[in-house]
């Protein structure tokens, strides 16, 4: 059973969604300015991202983070 949650902004968006969104908006170099992680400045791929991002807690969290923001701000 699918319980909705209409007050969490990433409801029904995943991790590879997020990171496809934001490249495409400001490509590696861009992210790698807005958020100063390897997987960005180094060898950037969606794969090698999606590994860091789902390693790392707090990166996430930041990613999740500029995502948001990005959607209201648009």
């Amino acid at each position: 059973m699918s319980i909705e949650n209409p007050k969490n902004p990433l409801h029904g968006i995943t991790l590879a969604m997020i990171i496809d969104e934001l490249y495409q908006l400001y490509g590696w170099e861009g992210l790698g300015e807005k958020l100063n992680v390897n997987c960005f400045k180094s060898n950037p791929s969606v794969n090698s991202s999606l590994k860091f991002f789902r390693a790392t807690p707090w990166a996430r969290e930041k990613l999740e983070k500029l995502y948001i923001n990005t959607k209201k701000n648009r």
